[in-house]
């Protein structure tokens, strides 16, 4: 049987892309990275007016069988890029060369997205990956998200916090969560609001658990033990759970409404003891959890992208 190539994009340093292309290589399905973190240093790749026409480091790629999007590296702050020296030399230029790149990738995926390619996830649901827009989404379609306030108004923030515990942290993400405390309401600790916009919640103290969620289906939710009020590397153990019903049907729908062929998305429980949305992520690490949990997410997803190319 022939089989159609995969595409996996991102750094061909990712964790992610290497096991995915492993274990892909194991059950006998080609697949090519498209290299953006080395894009375009290093990776070569041309495209013609035909929707079709896309080669990477000399090879016709074309409309690959699927497309596994890791990253784009696409800005100077972006994961794995270092552009300080770059930067520092000329910003503008720098920055011009970000937006270049980002265009040029983006073309490529949008390409391929008009192609009928099964794109894990497609560059149309980029939009709703903003906080600001994905929990107002979650919430008009009726899924349960906390109380949240973004904000760059220091009189916005005193209202808010009236109304009970109050948890923060940065819109885009990259700083762990912290709990509002009296002193973070002063004028002078308020003021810092001038620089930046920021995220407020309700504390939200219960049990956090992580869901994958692949192509309308529950692949694996995991109880994250942990003392902090922030999961992340403060990971005490992992536990698989059974989710209930209403709530594994929330969570794909909240794909649905989000349009993402696949997640791995955060709840924690509130003082009403009901399980809320805190986030859904485009491109969520899980071999992390594979190892500390025991679920097959790598599995599951490899399976899938093969089998997008034997034509399943």
């Amino acid at each position: 049987m022939t089989t159609g190539v995969v595409a996996l994009v991102g750094s061909r340093e990712d964790i992610h892309i290497q096991e995915v292309g492993r274990r892909l290589e194991a059950l006998g399905v080609a697949s090519v990275v498209v290299d953006t973190l080395t894009f375009p240093d290093e990776t070569r790749m041309s495209l013609t007016e035909d929707l079709a026409g896309i080669r990477v480091d000399g090879r016709e790629l074309g409309r690959p069988a699927a497309a596994y999007l890791r990253g784009l590296h696409t800005h100077p702050l972006a994961h794995g890029v270092d552009a300080s020296e770059a930067m520092a030399e000329d910003w503008r230029t720098t920055l011009t060369v970000f937006r270049e790149k980002a265009t040029f990738l983006l073309g490529v995926l949008g390409r391929w997205e008009r192609l009928g390619v099964p794109l894990y996830n497609p560059p149309s649901a980029d939009w709703v990956l903003h906080k600001p827009v994905q929990l107002s989404a979650l919430a008009a379609a009726g899924l349960p998200v906390p109380r949240t306030l973004w904000t760059n108004e220091p009189e916005a923030v005193r209202r808010f916090a009236s109304g009970g515990r109050v948890a923060y942290k940065p819109v885009m993400g990259g700083a762990a969560t912290q709990e509002l405390l009296p002193e973070d309401l002063t004028d002078a600790r308020l003021a810092a609001l001038a620089a930046s916009p920021v995220t407020f919640q309700e504390l939200l103290p219960g049990e956090d658990i992580r869901v994958f969620v692949l192509d309308g289906e529950v692949i694996a939710s995991l109880h994250i033990v942990t003392s902090a009020l922030d999961f992340r590397q403060n990971e005490e153990r992992i536990e698989q759970v059974v989710l209930p019903d209403a709530v594994a049907r929330q969570c794909v729908r909240a794909c649905e409404v989000l349009g993402l062929r696949w997640t791995g998305l955060d709840l924690k429980r509130g003082l009403d003891g009901e399980l809320k949305f805190l986030e859904l992520n485009g491109s969520p690490m899980f071999l992390g959890f594979d190892a500390g949990g025991g679920t097959d997410v790598a599995g599951h997803f490899t399976r899938t992208l093969a089998k997008h190319a034997r034509g399943g």
